[in-house]
C-alpha cells in the first residue's frame, strides 16, 4: 500500500506563497506520473500540475506561470511551489500517484488565500 503524505497548505493573503510537498513511502521513480489535485466544496477534483516519470510537466492553464511542480528523487518527494495565490486557489489539495497497479491519493491540505 502506497502511501502519500501532503504539507505545506495554511492561510495566506493573495499575491503570497506556499509550498506544498507529497512525501511517498517508496521511490517515486516507480510512479508513472505523479500530479496535485485541489478540490472545492460540491466541485469535482481537478488537476492542477502533473510530472511525468521523465520529467515532462503539464499545468492547468489557470495556474501557469504561477504554479511549478517539481521533484526531489533522494526525498521520494513531489513539490508544488505556488506563487502569487488567488483567492480561488483556495482548495484542498491533493496528491496523487499513479503506476501500472493503480493509483493512490494523499490525504489532502487545505490551502485557503484571503483577499
Amino acid at each position: 500500500q502506497v502511501q502519500l503524505v501532503e504539507s505545506g497548505g495554511g492561510l495566506v493573503q493573495a499575491g503570497e506563497s506556499l509550498r506544498l510537498s507529497c512525501a511517498a513511502s517508496i521511490s517515486i521513480f516507480s510512479f508513472n506520473v505523479m500530479g496535485w489535485y485541489r478540490q472545492v466544496p460540491g466541485k469535482q477534483r481537478d488537476l492542477v500540475a502533473g510530472i511525468s516519470r521523465g520529467g515532462a510537466t503539464n499545468y492547468a492553464d489557470s495556474v501557469k506561470g504561477r504554479f511549478t511542480i517539481s521533484r526531489d528523487m533522494s526525498k521520494n518527494t513531489v513539490y508544488l511551489q505556488m506563487n502569487s495565490l488567488k483567492p480561488e486557489d483556495t482548495a484542498i489539495y491533493y496528491c496523487k500517484a499513479t503506476n501500472v497497479g493503480g493509483s493512490s491519493w494523499g490525504q489532502g491540505t487545505q490551502v485557503t488565500v484571503s483577499s
